[in-house]
């Protein structure tokens, strides 16, 4: 068996989460490989919407195991939050939540941490979501930090005084008060971290290749987008993990020859939370209408997004990266509205040539998007359930998309709820 991968191809909120919970049924193991709570995946049935932070999204269907991968940064209270919230709906989260032992902790001075770096950057912040998940990937490249596995030794209360003593030098040194908020998020921790041990914590490397080897279907979860990548994003407006089809191999601890299929997220048009460039935002009221047609707000931060027309360079690029097989178009009825729709085709640079590749560095380079117009299909898609069915702009706009990226377009999203969703064959026009 191989591990199929689903990623977002954008700036992340793609629509990941609905995507898995449509999947999942085809699979016994998800797996999350990247990202902590910074990541927000909406999942809408039955009339209710949820958002999952930490809990890959299989977590609803009682015949899937869920596994917290090692490339995970976890947060115990947010965590344990996220517990409690499922409680209601009767799941077995003892028997089907899975949390890799080398996954790594966030602890309370992380996120401190992340408020002092972000201060100090003044009008130059990256548009951190202040989770503590950037100083949580430093200690663990650096060597120092906390993984969930400590929690069951005995000599975790001491690992945790040292690393956060350090932590408190950094923190003085940027004169940030943290006395107060501190102590009131050490307790919760440790009673969240006590929490925590009532789960199955696993050698999740092990437990994913044994499900291969027993001819189990395995889908691995990414979290953010392709754009937000530690090496090949926007950086340094970037995310702190790899977020790519790599990601998923150093993530889990599977090989890349049991990579499978890898499904590509985009939406139909471009999103962005934070601070970093966006070659096609909108900044007059076209923008303010997609937000708003959209509901455009963070589902971790609620804080509003940017909103631009689909860029075709940057969506080729993190095809190329990923090795995409099959590709999900999402959010399209929010384009219901317009009646033209515009495709950033190339960038023209400031010495006047034109390219469809990304410049080195987005910050400084001066790219300006170049569009192609498309009338706009002006309609509700409301009860659409086949692809025949689709309005003849859409479907046009559709059989650009696979012609320029050279891919098909397997699913497309017509609605939030999960029965909205146009399932068509993989096969290019």
């Amino acid at each position: 068996m191989k591990v199929d991968v689903l990623l977002g191809l954008q700036w992340g909120d793609e629509g990941k989460g609905k995507i898995v919970d449509v999947l999942a049924p085809q699979y016994q193991v998800v797996a999350r490989f990247q990202g902590g709570p910074n990541a927000g995946h909406t999942l809408e049935f039955d009339g209710i919407k949820h958002v999952l932070h930490q809990i890959p999204s299989g977590i609803f269907r009682a015949d899937i195991q869920n596994v917290i991968g090692n490339g995970v940064v976890l947060d115990p209270i947010v965590f344990r939050r996220e517990i409690e919230g499922l409680q209601k709906f009767n799941l077995d989260l003892k028997g089907n939540l899975f949390i890799s032992k080398k996954a790594s902790l966030i602890l309370p001075t992380h996120s401190l941490l992340d408020a002092a770096y972000e201060k100090s950057k003044g009008d130059d912040k990256i548009g951190s979501t202040l989770r503590g998940i950037g100083p949580t990937y430093q200690d663990k490249i650096a060597r120092l930090g906390l993984r969930v596995g400590d929690i069951v030794g005995g000599q975790f209360k001491a690992k945790y005084q040292k690393l956060v003593d350090a932590h408190k030098t950094i923190l003085d040194f940027y004169h940030f008060d943290y006395q107060e908020t501190l102590s009131a998020a050490e307790e919760k921790f440790f009673a969240a971290v006590d929490f925590m041990q009532q789960f199955q914590l696993v050698d999740s490397e092990y437990f994913i290749n044994d499900s291969l080897s027993s001819e189990k279907s395995v889908l691995a979860e990414g979290a953010q987008g392709s754009l937000l990548d530690i090496d090949f994003g926007s950086y340094p407006f970037v995310t702190s993990s790899s977020t790519m089809t790599a990601g998923a191999c150093t993530g889990l601890g599977v090989s890349p020859h049991a990579i499978g299929e890898v499904y590509g997220i985009f939406k139909a048009y471009c999103t962005r939370v934070g601070s970093g460039p966006f070659p096609t935002e909108l900044l007059e009221e076209t923008g303010e209408k997609m937000r708003k047609e959209g509901n455009e707000f963070g589902s971790t931060t609620g804080r509003p997004r940017r909103c631009g027309w689909l860029d075709l360079p940057a969506l080729k690029y993190a095809i190329m990266l990923n090795g995409v097989t099959q590709l999900v178009m999402m959010k399209v009825d929010v384009l219901n509205v317009f009646d033209t729709i515009r495709i950033c085709t190339h960038y023209r640079l400031a010495d006047g040539t034109t390219t469809d590749h990304l410049p080195y560095d987005l910050c400084t380079e001066d790219v300006q998007p170049v569009y192609q117009d498309f009338k706009g299909w002006e309609q509700s898609l409301d009860g659409i359930a086949v692809f025949e069915d689709m309005p003849p702009a859409l479907t046009a706009y559709v059989n650009f998309l696979e012609k320029e990226l050279k891919l098909p377009i397997t699913f497309v999203s017509t609605g939030p709820d999960r029965e909205a969703l146009i399932h068509r064959e993989a096969v290019l026009n």
